[in-house]
């Protein structure tokens, strides 16, 4: 049974007018004890092409005069709508895609709401619930299976409720699937303004927040010794040029490896630094200066005095000693080292934990290759005074252990009293930390999963940043870009949430499968969106703009169309700290 409202009365490729039959302009009726939304923009409808009933979206609608008809001295309209085909019944089943197309003369009937929650809601049963349709006020159910195996893309201006999406999506899927999901998948959620560290997503037994601050140590994110001592991390977090501090890094790591990694050896290649630099024949003034740094890394203040009294002699090429009114001259391969420094260097002791110990080896390794010539000092210092500037921030936010720690299921970061410097290197850090270490422990096929979640991802996906060199950017958005083109396989998936989608590299954002989208305003924004999702309908993008707080557009590959959905308010203790402020309750 149906209820009948027009006919086709043209088809132009997907395209369909349909004239309507008077006192159709209804919105709502019910007809055999169900309930029917009327005719307007966005409506569903059907057409009966012989046993098959094609499903409709309405795209618009008008008046058309009709000449032949009049009412007193009235001129007649007749109202008709464009509709497109999204799918079609058959056998009381609802299939996406257009395979049929009605003809002239084909009636055309409303439908009823439990079809259309057919249509956007197959096998609620294994689904998770996150709201309901903007248009019908039909609850909505996401595919759980299809969803949280593919990447993610959560958009929306400030204020527009994406935060309340991001959580309402893994709040629901712990609560209902968290046991199946212990032992078997991890995630991590990178926040930056610390929008998850109470009661979101988990309860604390389930959940692990490292609060990261560089100004005041509370918690330090774990790097294993053999990640921290690896050329491209610390090429990471120290920005390291390709051509000549890279390779600089190398072979301090390579020295490391190759005599033994402990307190006696590092004190023996200390020690064996100061006698090379005062008796080599090629004195380098520069080594001068990485001593006086060296000595005060061991802690060392006897050898810290002594050596402020040492200066180089340029006319003579020498090292000068005052010692009272007395200058004593070192001359190359003479015996003054021996009278002035050697006890006291013999003597010397080195305790430094694995930040210091980089530093220290990075200066001896410095002079011994301005001694034998490898390097030249101004290509190489930069990279030293990074590397003393950020261990600053760096020993306060990481920390160094022999093996992995046992993970809960979810691990909360928050970066929200860190340094700007920190903000933008420790991200990259803990991805590549946990995208290598489940690559490399994974079986084929992946019998676990690992989800990356990352709340405000322009931060760090950005191309649009001026605050690094062109190739330390590189570095940073190709590390993201191989972990969403080839993450998949290993069973890696990545959730970005943004304000601004047109910062994100463009790469990034191609690779995306399913998208919600709030509102967005941004012309260049919605540009990318238009160009972007291939299953984005042309009724769906021009909602985006005027969005209610809340609503968004849900489409990708899981989805068999886009759906407008109001996601559900979570309640106030699971809601993400990023409410506005109440102005009127502040001020009074």
């Amino acid at each position: 049974m149906s209820v009948s409202i027009g006919e086709v009365i043209a088809v132009e490729g997907i395209s369909i007018t349909i004239k309507m039959f008077e006192d159709s302009n209804k919105d709502v009726l019910f007809f055999a004890g169900e309930k029917y939304k009327g005719i307007s923009i966005r409506e569903h409808l059907l057409i009966q092409r012989g046993f098959i009933d094609i499903v409709c979206i309405v795209e618009g609608e008008f008046l058309d005069e009709n000449k032949t008809e009049y009412e007193g001295n009235r001129l007649i309209y007749t109202r008709k709508i464009k509709v497109r085909p999204i799918g079609y019944y058959k056998d009381n089943s609802f299939n996406e895609g257009v395979k049929f197309l009605p003809m002239i003369k084909d009636l055309a009937s409303l439908i009823s709401e439990d079809k259309i929650a057919a249509i956007y809601n197959k096998n609620s049963k294994n689904s998770l619930s996150i709201g309901k349709m903007l248009k019908e006020e039909l609850p909505v159910y996401l595919p759980w299976k299809k969803l949280f195996n593919t990447h993610i893309g959560i958009f929306g201006n400030t204020g527009s409720g994406k935060s309340n999406t991001l959580t309402k999506l893994y709040t629901s899927l712990f609560s209902e699937k968290l046991l199946s999901i212990k032992n078997k998948s991890h995630f991590i959620l990178l926040d930056f303004n610390g929008e998850y560290t109470s009661e979101q997503l988990l309860q604390t037994t389930d959940k692990e927040v490292i609060h990261l601050n560089t100004k005041d140590a509370k918690d330090r994110f774990p790097l294993r010794e053999d990640e921290f001592w690896e050329s491209e991390t610390l090429s990471l977090l120290f920005q390291a040029t390709i051509n000549t501090q890279r390779p600089f890094l190398r072979r301090i790591i390579d020295g490391r490896n190759k005599y033994a990694a402990n307190a006696d050896s590092l004190a023996v290649y200390t020690k064996a630094i100061f006698r090379d630099v005062f008796s080599s024949a090629a004195q380098k003034p520069d080594c001068l200066e990485l001593l006086r740094t060296i000595s005060r890394i061991i802690k060392n203040d006897l050898l810290s005095e002594k050596l402020k009294n040492i200066s180089w002699y340029s006319q003579g090429s020498k090292f000068t000693l005052l010692a009272g009114s007395t200058v004593v001259y070192f001359n190359a391969g003479g015996t003054e080292y021996d009278a002035n420094l050697k006890a006291d260097v013999d003597q010397l002791s080195v305790n430094v934990d694995h930040f210091d110990e980089l530093l220290l080896r990075a200066n001896i390794r410095l002079c011994n290759d301005l001694l034998h010539g490898y390097v030249q000092f101004d290509h190489i210092q930069p990279l030293l005074k990074r590397i003393e500037s950020n261990l600053t921030g760096l020993k306060k936010v990481l920390c160094v252990v022999t093996e992995d720690q046992v993970r809960k299921v979810l691990t909360v970061i928050s970066l929200r009293k860190c340094s700007s410097e920190v903000k933008k290197i420790l991200p990259l850090l803990v991805a590549k930390h946990y995208y290598n270490q489940h690559k490399n422990n994974v079986q084929n096929p992946p019998d676990k999963t690992l989800h990356l979640i990352i709340d405000e991802a322009h931060n760090i996906l950005s191309e649009q940043s001026t605050r690094e060199s062109e190739s330390w950017k590189d570095y940073r958005l190709e590390l993201f870009e191989e972990i969403i083109k080839e993450g998949r396989k290993f069973g890696m998936f990545l959730t970005i949430s943004s304000q601004r989608p047109a910062d994100i590299s463009p790469t990034i954002v191609s690779q995306i499968h399913n998208f919600f989208i709030h509102r967005l305003v941004n012309d260049r924004d919605l540009h990318l969106i238009d160009n972007t999702i291939s299953t984005l309908d042309r009724l769906s993008r021009e909602l985006i703009p005027t969005l209610p707080k809340g609503a968004c557009v849900v489409t990708g590959t899981s989805f068999p169309l886009p759906m407008v959905v109001v996601v559900d308010l979570l309640d106030r203790s699971k809601q993400p700290d990023s409410e506005d402020v109440d102005l009127e309750t502040l001020w009074n």
